[in-house]
């Protein structure tokens, strides 16, 4: 069965757009693991605009030894107060795993992938520390994706994680046949690599089955901003257990 892991960031947007600690992200968490989720992810950014380094402690102790942590976040970012870095957040909270994004800091979400072969030997020092830390590297990739992986791997990379926003898009146009073969084609590669498949970004109840059964092999899925949204309509554990039915 596919891994869900929950993202809380929409959670701490709600809770410091008013100050004080509603709604309390440790509560969000406990109701997502109680409805059977099998990870809770968080991408920490700099300007500590939703998820902050606190809160990166506080779930790191509530997770382990009951579900996946996984920390989302650019390695190159440098630290700054409130913000350790990335790889300094890794090292206090040692997340199960750690997915690298190459996100700015003025980006309000994530949109693009690592070009592998461009990348490959700036994050190679980077994995590794990752990796004596005892996290998992995931790295963001975009649907498409067919080079750079074996390189990716033997920097030690175990993971990618498959940027379904286009995907996601095309879904909700009518015709998702094209975006999802780009999808598949890096899934497959990736396995021909030894590396695992992750995949987030807008998935959601109706476009999540189909996606699922294109790649058997799906790891893992990190869904936020459209599980909160429904959630706010059906209720958190209801909207958990809706994904875990459509993951069988």
């Amino acid at each position: 069965m596919t891994v869900l892991s929950v993202n809380l960031n929409k959670i701490a947007v709600l809770r410091n757009a008013r100050g004080g600690d509603e709604p309390n992200l440790r509560n969000a968490a406990e109701t997502c693991i109680a409805a059977g989720c099998g990870g809770i992810t968080v991408h920490p950014r700099p300007d500590r605009r939703h998820v902050t380094a606190e809160d990166v402690a506080l779930l790191s102790e509530l997770t382990r030894g009951r579900v996946e942590f996984n920390i989302e976040g650019n390695p190159f970012a440098p630290p700054r107060p409130g913000y350790p870095g990335f790889v300094e957040l890794a090292r206090q909270a040692r997340p199960t795993q750690a997915t690298l994004v190459p996100d700015s800091d003025g980006q309000i979400t994530s949109d693009h992938g690592f070009d592998l072969i461009r990348d490959v030997d700036r994050l190679a020092p980077l994995v590794a520390e990752l990796d004596a830390i005892g996290c998992r590297v995931s790295l963001f990739v975009d649907a498409g994706t067919t080079t750079g992986l074996q390189q990716a791997r033997a920097i030690g990379v175990a993971r990618v994680e498959l940027y379904t926003g286009p995907y996601a898009r095309a879904f909700a146009e009518g015709d998702a046949n094209a975006a999802l073969a780009r999808c598949v084609s890096t899934a497959r590669h990736a396995a021909k690599a030894g590396l695992a498949v992750n995949a987030g970004h807008d998935l959601d109840q109706q476009n999540l089955g189909a996606f699922r059964r294109a790649i058997p092999q799906l790891a893992e899925v990190s869904i936020g901003h459209a599980l909160i949204s429904e959630a706010l309509y059906d209720g958190l554990a209801t909207t958990v257990r809706r994904y875990l039915s459509i993951l069988v």
